[in-house]
């Protein structure tokens, strides 16, 4: 009988990398200073980074990862989701715990990104109301708070890593045909 390998060993790998640069990259842009970042052509491609290319990249790591080093050149379709999922969940859950202890210990960031958002705001509607804008930057607060913030990051970066590990694992996947 042979031995079975979890996905979730390269999952873990990779993902605790890709949470790493993450960290990484919130730090180099808060001392750079967010604020230069809005609108900017570097923003969109931080964005771009993090929601498109990184995760992409970091499943298809993981599972080639998996299928040649731990799997003898096999993995399933299931086995690829697996492995994207419990990256992007790994990274996401690193990130959204590095996210709630920086704005406890740097508190003072919650208050520039309102700041950042005001002047976004009212760049993009020179005619919002004080009302509009009260509402816009409460709802703001509201998915700032750590309660909203780890659960909402674990869902979307779940969410990307699911679809991204569809992509991915109709690539990569080599059934192993004694599994058949």
């Amino acid at each position: 009988m042979e031995r079975s390998v979890s996905p979730g060993k390269s999952g873990l790998i990779y993902g605790v990398l890709f949470g790493v640069i993450m960290i990484l990259e919130f730090v180099i842009m808060y001392i750079i200073g967010m604020r230069s970042l809005v609108g900017t052509s570097a923003g969109v491609i931080v964005n771009i980074a993090n929601y498109l290319v990184l995760p992409l990249v970091f499943i298809y790591l993981g599972c080639i990862n998996f299928k040649k080093n731990l799997n003898n050149g096999f993995i399933s379709f299931g086995e690829a989701l697996k492995v994207g999922v419990s990256i992007t969940f790994i990274a996401a859950l690193i990130y959204g715990l590095f996210n709630i202890a920086f704005n406890f210990i740097y508190p003072e960031f919650i208050n520039e990104m309102i700041s950042i958002t005001q002047d976004d705001m009212i760049k993009q509607n020179p005619n919002i109301t004080s009302k509009e804008m009260e509402m816009g930057i409460e709802m703001m607060k509201k998915f700032m708070n750590p309660l909203i913030v780890l659960p909402v990051t674990l869902a979307m970066y779940s969410f990307f890593g699911l679809i991204y590990s569809l992509i991915v694992g109709a690539i990569v996947k080599n059934e192993n045909p004694q599994s058949l």
